[in-house]
């Protein structure tokens, strides 16, 4: 089950109507197929060929810190929606100042939980609560100490003017994660069973 399945569950706020954003079941389901059991996938394990056709939303960001990260690698279809290469720029440059903390809180719960986040964007030069794109966040394995994520930015249908991407709503989904090593029973005489985390699924909406 993944969230964009979800979506067709999930109630639309008053007055929104609702838009199809193509490429986000492909995203996920890659991102899916190089997990093992409950294990993020790595950095290397990633190949082009398998995003075919969505390849130019894609990109990878690095923690950089608390609910930060920097775009490293970014499709053409990003750098053409910003207007700039937005390689080396912090992933917040994109959004309007109002909508930065939540997207720094979301971007930790990615990290940390770990968590698949979706995110719903409307634009800061146009009133009401019309979706112009939706983001996908998915965890990867940690590489040396280090935080990435894979993203994709899917656009509403139809022409959109240059703007700061504002929240409207986000979703996140805590991952179940793999056992860690085993307590060694000759040094450690209590022994504490881990707590299973389930995966939930979470709504919020902004409404301005």
């Amino acid at each position: 089950m993944n969230l964009s399945f979800l979506d067709r569950f999930r109630p639309q706020p008053p007055g929104l109507t609702e838009v199809v954003f193509e490429g986000l079941a492909q995203v996920r389901a890659y991102w899916e197929g190089l997990r093992h059991g409950d294990t993020l996938p790595t950095r290397a394990a990633l190949d082009p060929r398998g995003l075919s056709g969505v390849l130019d939303r894609v990109f990878l960001a690095e923690r950089i810190g608390r609910g930060l990260v920097q775009v490293r690698i970014a499709g053409s279809g990003l750098a053409d929606f910003a207007g700039m290469d937005v390689r080396g720029l912090p992933l917040s440059c994109l959004f309007a100042a109002p909508s930065h903390a939540q997207l720094a809180v979301t971007i930790e719960r990615v990290f940390t939980e770990p968590a698949v986040a979706e995110i719903d964007l409307g634009s800061d030069r146009a009133a009401g609560d019309r979706l112009v794109a939706r983001f996908l966040l998915l965890p990867l394995a940690d590489d040396d100490g280090v935080k990435q994520l894979l993203g994709y930015i899917s656009f509403a249908p139809g022409p959109m003017a240059r703007c700061k991407l504002q929240i409207r709503s986000w979703r996140d989904e805590r991952l179940a994660q793999a056992p860690g090593p085993q307590p060694d029973l000759q040094v450690q005489v209590q022994v504490v069973q881990p707590i299973r985390r389930v995966g939930h699924l979470r709504l919020v909406h902004v409404s301005e």
